[in-house]
């Protein structure tokens, strides 16, 4: 029998690096984990440990070119976004890889800010809302005017997707997966690199742009693979959803963080949708993609909390609950909506006001906080939505809760909503950018399972 044709793809997140192997039907055939204890940077700040990173990509490798069955055509790279790693003329990192929560100098930044038309304006430019070292751009900054001989040194900075490609390449290119994401660096008016970094001299240590389907011919241990030159996370968790589905719609991420993102919206960012944490990302054939986040599932863990605590349960018991429409209509009835502000709107879902006393039962209040959680849904969906938009696919951890996913569809009666599964959206969108280079076959039309959920329940 002969080796099972695979691409291999490395998905890098903050807490799991993964290391994935999928045949010519995209059916996922290998997987392989790590985590790495994290370092601390030379100011005692938490930081990704880069040299365990480097060493986990050549030891991955090496041990799956020990398995006999597959036959490794082509390897590609994505990671979490807003991380540089700066290589001298040897490709030796000069610095940690430092953390994108990393507290950024207020006086640096408001004189960056002064400097390049305010934060109003900027922002508008480069889609990006102020976010310090978020903004990876600004990590550059600071090299360059804290540390000047270090900012000299560096031959490329290189988001961390492409230092990955960096490790087997050993070519050095930009892409724009993770330049147009909310880094400061590219100014979305004019399709092109923000004047202040040609102005303040940053321009000549980034690295040359590629589009990102680009594969560069590679020889490692001595054979050839089409390798990949790396992509954002979130700009690959969509392109399997864009292969699959022409019609406009929004993929609604969840997780921690719950995105909704709009690949069919490419109207510049207005002030008002910057002052509501709205941003573009970039998808990987370079077209904007406008996006809404919420910190939804940090919130949801924080009254889950509450609610255990109140009525002395295990948190666990939630992840089970179905949804009740009885209940629904029951706290419709007597428990107004959460007077919040529009500003306050994306900060907190209005639950943390709610006294638990009212609630017969943790089930009724966990209702209460979904009803919460979706108005607040609602409102930063809604900022991205446009006419047009026939689906909502929601992906993620809240895809597998019923209250969530069955008031959604309630909120959204002109939209189809659906609950979207499927195996490593990331590491398979990530696949799917370079499909051209390595695979013959057509895309399968039924990588993604969905689950309709229709606005007929009775939920009121």
């Amino acid at each position: 029998m002969g080796k099972i044709p695979v691409i291999a793809v490395f998905d890098v997140g903050k807490t799991n690096k993964k290391l994935f192997l999928f045949d010519e039907n995209y059916q996922m055939v290998y997987e392989r984990s790590a985590r790495f204890t994290e370092t601390m940077d030379e100011d005692g700040d938490v930081c990704e440990n880069l040299e365990s990173l480097r060493l986990s990509v050549f030891d991955s490798l090496k041990h799956v070119l020990r398995e006999k069955q597959y036959d490794i055509k082509a390897i590609n790279f994505s990671t979490y976004g807003a991380s540089f790693v700066y290589i001298d003329e040897s490709g030796e990192p000069l610095t940690p890889l430092y953390n994108y929560l990393k507290e950024y100098p207020e006086e640096l930044k408001a004189e960056f800010y002064k400097n390049y038309g305010g934060e109003v304006s900027f922002s508008h430019r480069t889609a990006s809302p102020v976010l310090g070292s978020l903004n990876s751009g600004m990590q550059l900054y600071r090299l360059l005017k804290e540390r000047p001989q270090l900012f000299e040194k560096i031959k490329y900075a290189l988001h961390l997707p492409q230092y990955m490609s960096y490790l087997i390449t050993k070519q050095a290119y930009s892409d724009i997966t993770s330049i147009g994401c909310h880094t400061n660096l590219w100014d979305f008016t004019k399709n092109d690199y923000h004047e202040w970094v040609r102005i303040e001299g940053a321009e000549k240590k980034l690295a040359p742009i590629l589009p990102s389907n680009t594969v560069i011919d590679s020889v490692y241990q001595g054979k050839n693979y089409k390798v990949g030159i790396g992509l954002h996370d979130s700009s690959a968790a969509l392109i399997p959803y864009l292969a699959n589905f022409s019609e406009p719609f929004i993929l609604l991420s969840t997780g921690t963080w719950c995105i909704s993102l709009n690949p069919f919206n490419h109207s510049n960012l207005t002030a008002n949708e910057l002052k509501n944490d709205c941003l573009s990302y970039m998808q990987y054939e370079g077209k904007p993609v406008k996006a809404s986040r919420l910190f939804a599932g940090y919130e949801h863990e924080r009254q889950v909390n509450r609610i255990a605590s109140h009525f002395n349960e295990n948190t666990a018991r939630y992840k089970t609950f179905r949804y009740n429409p009885k209940i629904i209509s029951k706290l419709r009835s007597v428990i107004p909506p959460a007077s919040l502000s529009v500003q306050d709107k994306l900060k907190e879902s209005g639950f943390s006001q709610r006294d638990l006393n009212l609630f017969v039962s943790d089930e009724e209040a966990y209702h209460q906080l979904m009803l919460d959680m979706i108005a607040q849904q609602v409102y930063s969906t809604k900022l991205v939505l446009q006419a047009g938009v026939k689906r909502i696919f929601v992906d993620g951890g809240f895809s597998k809760n019923s209250i969530y996913m069955h008031l959604l569809a309630a909120a959204f009666p002109e939209v189809e909503v659906f609950a979207a599964s499927m195996a490593q959206a990331t590491a398979m969108g990530t696949a799917l950018a370079i499909h051209k280079s390595w695979n013959n076959n057509a895309v399968p039309s039924d990588i993604i399972e969905l689950k309709y959920y229709s606005v007929n329940q009775p939920v009121l």
